[in-house]
């Protein structure tokens, strides 16, 4: 049979003596075994803690945006002066940014990574820029979503803004209207349909070229016109639903500009589950945004005429597959100006440091 760890094996016949003897060296040998098995044993349990140890602090919850502690990000004018309560960690509680403290507390200035300027009061209130010197490294921010028409008042700006964040792709943050995001579905949902064309409108001017195409193309058919400019103003949740009944919407852009494309496609027809048809920049420029499939650009024809008799003979198979895109993408609009400046801290680390912009209005005027 074998033989058990130290257990004192059979011997031939001796004196008591000499078996004791035996017994005694033996024991010795058996404990010194025991005790270095057990000293091994110790100093692997230890290993292995430590390495656990580190394992687990790995997996300690901290900033993970690519620097070394949280980004102090202030905003010297709530836009629109529409102040933010901010008593939470806004930026990791409601869109899973940690280590970003957004603030609009001006005390903060000395210690703030990135001080941000919605343009709107920047115009406003030149004279309330910071009187503090500039922190060493401290970044500034110029922001604005109107378009370069729509913009006034950027002379004086010289070297004054190291980022710039906007509509525009080539911005250092870029903070569009709206976005495609990726998701799958079996089939597409479309609202029913009682009418043709609708538009909102609230400011209209005669001389801008949505006015124009507008009284062209209601010539040849019938357009349902909402909003304030047509003294029948939507309540914010009597917009999507009037919108959804029409088949076709009017997404005509106030001015066209690169990359210059706003709720009026992104919220008033693609979310509202209507075709838009858009007045903006080329169709190039949308395609960068929206599959091709999925608008109808007034370019593509040689006459409004041409757009309304196209609009007023579609048939059902064909418009249906200005919908196919919704088998494969949902529509997140930006609306929340708190979530766009959380977004500053997760671009911070691939943003150009020491950078300034000479001369902003040549910038933004391209």
């Amino acid at each position: 049979m074998k033989q058990k760890f130290c257990q004192e094996p059979n011997s031939p016949s001796s004196s008591a003596l000499q078996v004791q003897r035996k017994l005694l060296l033996k024991m010795q040998t058996c404990s010194l075994s025991m005790l270095k098995a057990l000293a091994s044993t110790i100093t692997f349990a230890i290993i292995l803690w430590n390495l656990n140890f580190l394992d687990y602090q790995s997996e300690v919850p901290g900033p993970a945006l690519g620097h070394s502690k949280p980004l102090t990000v202030l905003i010297w004018h709530w836009p629109f002066r529409h102040t933010q309560n901010l008593s939470t960690d806004v930026c990791a509680d409601h869109y899973r940014i940690k280590g970003c403290q957004v603030t609009g507390d001006h005390r903060l200035f000395s210690q703030a990574d990135v001080v941000v300027f919605h343009h709107q009061e920047l115009q406003k209130d030149k004279e309330r820029l910071p009187t503090e010197r500039r922190p060493p490294g401290q970044n500034w921010v110029w922001v604005t979503l109107e378009s370069p028409t729509n913009t006034k008042a950027l002379t004086g700006w010289n070297r004054t803004f190291n980022w710039v964040m906007t509509y525009r792709q080539d911005s250092d943050i870029f903070m569009p209207y709206g976005e495609l995001v990726r998701h799958s579905s079996a089939s597409v949902d479309i609202p029913t349909k009682t009418g043709l064309v609708s538009w909102v409108i609230s400011n209209y001017h005669r001389t801008q070229k949505r006015a124009q195409v507008y009284r062209e193309l209601s010539r040849h058919l019938q357009v349902n016109v909402y909003g304030k400019a047509n003294k029948k103003p939507l309540c914010p949740d009597c917009l999507l639903p009037t919108t959804s009944k029409y088949k076709f919407y009017l997404a005509f852009e106030n001015s066209i500009h690169q990359d210059y494309i706003t709720e009026k496609l992104w919220r008033n027809a693609l979310l509202a589950g209507t075709v838009p048809v858009v007045l903006g920049p080329p169709r190039t420029n949308y395609e960068k945004f929206i599959p091709a499939d999925s608008f109808i650009h007034i370019e593509d024809f040689g006459s409004m005429k041409e757009l309304a008799s196209f609009l007023k003979t579609m048939n059902s198979s064909r418009y249906r597959a200005f919908f196919e895109w919704r088998k494969r993408y949902g529509v997140k609009l930006y609306t929340d100006w708190q979530e766009r400046f959380c977004t500053i801290c997760t671009k911070y680390p691939h943003l150009a440091q020491g950078q300034i912009y000479p001369d902003l209005e040549s910038w933004f005027s391209v």
